[in-house]
This record gives C-alpha cells, structure tokens and sequence, in this order.
C-alpha cells in the first residue's frame, strides 16, 4: 500500500513540526513517541478549541486526513497518543506483505 508507506516516512527538513518543549518531529512515529511523554501544558499549547497543530501538520504535511480526523477529536495527550500508535499499527500491517 503506497499510502502506508508515503505515511510513515520522513518528512523533508522544511516540514518539521516545532514543539513547543523543542522536540522536533519528523514523521508520525516520532509524533507518536513525543506524545507519550508531552506533558499536557505542551499538547494543550498545539491542541485546544482554538487549533490543533498536530492534526493540521498530520493532514497537510503528512497526508494521512484519516489520522488528522482522529487527533482533531482527541482531548487529551494520552487519548492522541494511542490514536497515534493505532494509526501506526495498522499502517505497518499495509506495509508487511509487500516486505515478504
């Protein structure tokens, strides 16, 4: 699965995500890794009624609208973070037979 693989690679150095507490993400599996540890002053500074960053970079650097639609609704870090891993998980899955 082409999508699979477009989603889980690497951004391009200009499409980083900027974190509020520094770290520097550059594909959905560091998202996911940073989110399991982000405190929630820093999920809450990209995510609250007004924004969601991580949904935003998901959905226009990242491409995946189906995981940008998730994160939209999560409200808390730990929520994102399994939403995250979910995504990752299936993903991979697409990716298995074509690695056989």
């Amino acid at each position: 699965m082409k999508d699979a693989e477009k989603f889980l690679a690497r951004v391009p150095d200009e499409f980083v995500f900027w974190c509020h507490d520094g770290r520097i993400l550059h594909d959905m599996k560091e998202l996911g890794e940073a989110m399991e540890s982000m405190s929630d002053e820093t999920f809450r500074y990209h995510a609250n009624p007004e924004k969601n960053d991580f949904s935003l970079w998901v959905k226009d650097v990242i491409g995946d609208e189906r995981l940008a639609r998730e994160l939209a609704k999560a409200t808390h870090c730990a929520e994102a973070a399994r939403v995250v891993a979910k995504r990752i998980a299936f993903l991979s899955r697409q990716l298995t037979p074509s690695r056989a």
